[in-house]
């Protein structure tokens, strides 16, 4: 099977793994970064143009493409690459607005009778004060669109919150929801849910989840502390009643349904939905699925997950640590070279190779370091070995991913 992969960040690298490894795959990815060139071919391609990534699905003889990021999903690539007769796992330009629009998707998980948060999708500042007024602090504001991550604040400061709002355009303006998050991952085509092993992520740049949101910094899966309910009851409640509404108006969802949770005192309610895989939940969660993933997500892109057999987990805990560029998140630093990055369990993300050989940053969150480990002591301690090898100037690292839920801290309010 010829696998044709889009995109180049740190989640593309960890779907680049499993998908290399699964039997009888040749990969091919585009435009890739120095990561996952270590496992594919590289074609240079323009992500964001539909045309031009059905052209290269077909100049490849790709027999599945996989839409790794957000954004060319809601701008219609697997719409595009579909239109060619060739399967696409990721949804629709109409399905994916389920991310593309916080407001969008609030719509469909009121209508769907989804638990969620209270909010406000306004464009107005009075309606926006009013609403922070209204839900009180800590305030919770979300650029509607797209924001790469990075469109959510969560501030005591009532100041900074307007500003934030007036900086947006249409934001939401959300209740609070207190409780641990949690991750899930769910590979659907449109009927089936199928999901995977919960993770939880580390949003916030500072130790004790203190400072700016960010894309991740960091991430580990089992979660020791969650109820064994759990999953049964996201796919009951959350889950199977909003594929049902995507159904219902005429927008099914066939991709990865990424649901973001608050464990609540009255239950799991939904921070957020994505429209494909997290970063940097997607390295540890992958890292452990035993179960071949092109097969995984061609039965996705062809309906047929019904008939596939139950998911093979591998046993252990994976911890995955990120390393971001100087300045990050306010700002990111391209050209500093890093060095002790070879060899298994370096995730690349905002990386580039310089005309004599030299690994450099090209972004703020530049490798994902992620290891396994018979538990999740041993993962943690695994993957700060290997951050410990690398050598790169002004490079931002939590060191307490997974501690939290290693020291028996984490609690779901009852």
């Amino acid at each position: 099977m010829r696998v044709l992969l889009i995109g180049s960040g740190g989640r593309e690298h960890a779907l680049a793994l499993g998908l290399a490894s699964s039997p009888g795959v040749t990969l091919i990815a585009a435009p890739g970064n120095p990561g996952i060139a270590e496992v594919a071919s590289l074609r240079p391609v323009d992500a964001m143009n539909p045309d031009a990534v059905a052209a290269l699905a077909v100049e490849v003889g790709a027999d599945l493409v996989v839409v790794g990021p957000e954004a060319p999903l809601v701008a219609g690539v697997a719409d595009a690459v579909r239109a060619k007769g060739i399967p696409c796992f990721g949804p629709t330009a109409a399905a994916a607005e389920i991310e593309g629009s916080k407001t969008f998707a609030k719509d469909v998980m009121h209508a769907a009778g989804v638990p969620t948060a209270g909010a406000v999708s306004t464009t107005d500042l009075d309606e926006v004060a009013a609403a922070l007024d209204r839900f009180g602090a800590p305030y919770v504001v979300k650029d509607d669109g797209l924001a790469a991550g990075k469109g959510v604040l969560v501030t005591d400061d009532r100041d900074a919150a307007l500003a934030h709002a007036a900086a947006c355009g249409r934001v939401v303006i959300e209740e609070y929801l207190a409780g641990p998050e949690v991750s899930l991952f769910v590979v659907c085509d449109g009927e089936t849910a199928v999901p995977l092993q919960p993770a939880q992520d580390f949003k916030r740049i500072g130790e004790g989840d203190t400072g700016l949101n960010t894309g991740g910094m960091g991430a580990y899966t089992p979660l020791p502390w969650a109820p064994p309910s759990l999953v049964p009851d996201v796919l009951d409640q959350i889950v199977h009643p909003t594929l049902a509404e995507m159904r219902r108006r005429g927008r099914p969802f066939a991709g990865l349904l990424y649901v973001g949770l608050a464990l609540t005192r009255t239950g799991p309610r939904v921070i957020e939905f994505n429209a494909r895989f997290g970063d940097p939940e997607a390295q540890v969660v992958l890292a452990l699925l035993e179960t071949p993933l092109a097969g995984l997500l061609r039965a996705a892109a062809t309906g047929t997950l019904a008939a596939e057999p139950p998911l093979r987990w591998r046993p252990g805990a994976a911890v995955t640590v990120v390393i971001a560029s100087a300045g990050y998140p306010e700002s990111s630093r391209s050209g500093d070279v890093i060095t002790g990055a070879e060899g298994a369990g370096f995730i690349h993300a905002g990386t580039a190779r310089t005309a004599d050989g030299d690994l450099v940053t090209a972004g703020g969150r530049v490798l994902s370091v992620t290891a396994t480990g018979a538990d999740l002591a041993a993962a943690r301690d695994a993957a700060y070995a290997l951050v410990d090898r690398v050598t790169l100037a002004g490079a931002v690292v939590r060191r307490d991913i997974a501690l939290a839920a290693l020291e028996g801290r984490i609690r779901v309010p009852e």
